[in-house]
């Protein structure tokens, strides 16, 4: 199964980047790195990447914070617990399509949900997704609302791991619930965040069902998201070669910088 799936599949990418584009009358060549220099000269592929970097800087964190927010909130003994926890987990059970046709609905300029709550307060109606400004943005916002509940669910488990004994102790030596969540909680969830960010880096790069739905990468490219060049390349533009050489980068970037967090987080993670 690995080598069918994983092995094969990673080796014969690495072997296509390292060709030209064949046609009919002029077969593939072997070019060596010449794919990989010519990606760095496209100023698409320049603002694609910046976007994703953009994208990821920007829902990585909040993605985070709100998940850990929410897993205390569900945690703490509050009425209509059980439905909180509900309402936070739904977004991430609804299919990626669903949920960006619902947000497309949010969206839509004139008779869009935002719109309407903004035409309230005496606000102009705003084209969230056509404007190079905004559309990004509104990506960010679908993604955030899609992950966070998802990553609740891994903090609200770990944090039912914590023995209650270490909360009664630390009342017992007056401490505040602020200090207690940041001297005994949150290190004992930096097992749990260093996982949550490892998936949340990775996911980072894997958007692109929502594209489809609601921006297609525009207006001008400045929704456009890694994946969704590298499959625009090579289902669209039928450019193997340079879809492979992006493949290759993604992977190589991705295990880097997870090997950087393992190294630089795995020290201060407490485990138990």
């Amino acid at each position: 199964m690995l080598a069918t799936f994983a092995f094969y599949p990673s080796v014969a990418t690495v072997w296509t980047s390292l060709f030209s584009r064949g046609t009919r009358r002029n077969p593939s060549e072997f070019v060596g790195l010449e794919n990989y220099a010519r990606l760095f000269d496209d100023p698409t592929f320049r603002e694609v990447a910046v976007n994703n970097i953009l994208y990821a800087a920007v829902t990585i964190p909040i993605s985070i914070v709100l998940a850990l927010v929410m897993a205390l909130w569900a945690n703490s003994k509050i009425p209509a617990r059980s439905f909180l926890r509900t309402a936070y987990f739904t977004p991430t059970v609804l299919p990626m399509i669903a949920a960006a046709n619902l947000w497309l609905f949010f969206y839509t300029p004139g008779f869009g949900v935002l719109d309407q709550i903004g035409a309230l307060f005496g606000a102009p109606s705003v084209n969230w997704l056509g404007q190079p400004e905004t559309a990004l943005w509104a990506v960010c916002a679908v993604t955030i609302w899609k992950e966070a509940g998802f990553f609740m669910i891994f903090y609200l488990a770990a944090l039912q791991t914590i023995p209650e004994d270490l909360r009664e102790a630390a009342e017992i030596e007056g401490a505040s619930r602020w200090t207690y969540t940041r001297r005994v909680v949150l290190p004992l969830l930096a097992p749990t965040t260093l996982f949550v960010l490892v998936n949340a880096m990775i996911n980072s790069v894997k958007l692109i069902d929502h594209l489809f739905i609601l921006t297609k990468g525009g207006p001008s490219d400045s929704s456009k998201l890694i994946l969704y060049y590298i499959w625009e390349s090579a289902f669209a533009f039928f450019d193997a070669p340079s879809a492979a050489a992006m493949t290759v980068l993604v992977l190589i970037v991705l295990g880097a910088v997870a090997a950087l967090q393992f190294r630089l987080l795995d020290r201060r993670t407490h485990y138990r």
